[in-house]
């Protein structure tokens, strides 16, 4: 019998689709589940692609059936279920055999495992995913973090079931160890903060501009055709676009305010704070969704507080929908500025040498933030891979600039109107802290040598432990 090119293991609407997607692009795959039922139910749907897989009912049966060196995907779940399965497979492993976790796992988890398979026969791989289900099935964005010689061995199937833009894959090796799902977080982060920004800018044209689901579609639609095109803009009008079968509204105004959240944008925020790095936008992107989460608490709270201030609007409507377009994209660049600084810390922390204009070229396509602005984000690398902000490339500082306007006066009538703002007014803060030639934290400093004589620097002479003449009732 013919073997397989690839294993996968985990056919859970994510796993099924990949493998479906690696079997569409000629690879033979050798697919497993813990629940048989589910294998045979697979066999059982997969019509034309069916001669591609080999159906196999235990994790011997999976190794006998796939070519060596075997490449085994596994798609369960994040955490001790990857552990487990890794130990469930060690048995049936030969040398140079590839372990690739394609699930949205911690990437200390990914650097862990890495490290401990270094002195065994065979290698882990952990490999971010982006797109969702059809993004598994038709082409997703793939960050890999794999040794060279494993990349190698699996990086043509990658490429070939990967999204393309402009005919180029978008997938590629972001380094060893968890390089990748490090990169998939950050992804995930800047996806929050983009959400959230959008969220704003709905309640705004509602509130200040009166604007009614079906006109924002419109709004949304032509604003995709622009500097904002992205599929977070696209699938934002769709969704407006809907209307509610049963109650015969619009599907945004049946929908419960309550977002859900899996852990990689709380993943994103926790590493930028370990890092030192500011992501305030990711911050409040999901302190925001912890907010709507808590229901119940809201209602009563605003029972004491509430909302009877009368929006303040704009004279011409088409001024208000053209500041808050550029509100997005000030506050889009920010949330990239942000992310992006991220990911240069933690490859400098971990030692990784994270291809920062690749990480932009690989997510024009496929995940769920691609968009047109990654563009200008790659070829600003290209021109100076050791950038060290992108409010400092030219050709974002220019639309920066022609952006920050609008996001000032959409967040004046916003706030003047008692319309939460969380993340627009993190990325105006965030952007506004970074062009000061000298910030407010002088007073912060003075205040800690008060109390705590943690000392200071001065601007006058060089040293880094000077004290303040403070009056008695200071530390």
């Amino acid at each position: 019998m013919t073997q397989a090119d690839i294993g996968l293991i985990g056919l859970g609407v994510m796993g099924a689709n990949l493998a479906l997607n690696i079997a569409d692009n000629g690879y033979k795959v050798a697919v497993f589940n813990r629940t048989a039922e589910k294998t045979t139910a697979f066999m059982e749907n997969a019509a034309h692609l069916k001669d591609q897989f080999i159906a196999c009912y235990s994790l011997e049966e999976l190794a006998a059936a796939i070519k060596a060196p075997r490449p085994i995907i596994m798609m369960v779940k994040a955490g001790e279920a990857v552990d487990q399965q890794i130990e469930a497979l060690k048995p049936f492993l030969e040398e140079n055999d590839i372990l690739i976790d394609a699930g949205n796992s911690d990437y200390h988890d990914s650097n862990r495992r890495y490290r401990a398979l270094a002195d065994t026969p065979f290698t882990f791989v952990g490999m971010g995913v982006s797109g969702g289900a059809e993004g598994a099935r038709h082409g997703p964005s793939i960050m890999v973090g794999a040794s060279d010689a494993a990349y190698a061995r699996i990086q043509p199937i990658l490429d070939a079931i990967s999204a393309k833009h402009n005919g180029e894959p978008c997938s590629a090796l972001m380094g060893p160890e968890g390089a990748g799902h490090f990169v998939k977080t950050l992804h995930n982060g800047i996806e929050y903060a983009d959400m959230q920004m959008i969220a704003e800018v709905h309640e705004v044209l509602t509130k200040c501009l009166g604007l009614s689901i079906a006109e924002q579609a419109a709004v949304f639609k032509k604003w995709n055709e622009g500097p904002l095109a992205s599929y977070l803009i696209e699938i934002t009008a769709n969704v407006m676009d809907v209307i509610d079968e049963e109650s015969g509204k619009p599907i945004l105004d049946v929908i419960l305010d309550t977002a859900g959240q899996k852990g990689t944008g709380r993943w994103s925020a926790v590493e930028a704070h370990a890092l030192g790095v500011p992501a305030t936008g990711i911050d409040a992107a999901v302190a925001s969704r912890c907010i709507s989460a808590n229901r119940v608490l809201r209602q009563e709270i605003a029972e004491i507080y509430p909302n009877n201030e009368t929006p303040l609007t704009w004279d011409d409507k088409q001024a208000g929908i053209d500041a808050c377009e550029r509100a997005l994209i000030a506050g889009k660049i920010a949330a990239y500025a942000e992310g992006f600084a991220v990911l240069a810390a933690g490859g400098a922390e971990n030692g990784w040498n994270l291809p920062m204009g690749t990480i932009a070229r690989i997510w024009r396509q496929g995940c769920i933030i691609r968009s047109r602005f990654l563009d200008e984000i790659a070829s600003a690398y290209d021109e100076k891979p050791d950038l060290q902000s992108l409010y400092l490339a030219p050709t974002i500082a220019e639309r920066m600039k022609d952006a920050a306007p609008g996001l000032r006066k959409t967040l004046a009538k916003a706030i003047g109107s008692g319309i939460p703002m969380p993340g627009l007014a993190a990325a105006m803060g965030s952007f506004d802290m970074m062009r000061q030639k000298r910030t407010a934290a002088y007073v912060i400093q003075g205040q800690r040598d008060f109390f705590g004589q943690h000392g200071f620097e001065r601007t006058d002479k060089p040293g880094t432990d000077f004290h303040g003449p403070w009056p008695a009732g200071g530390a």
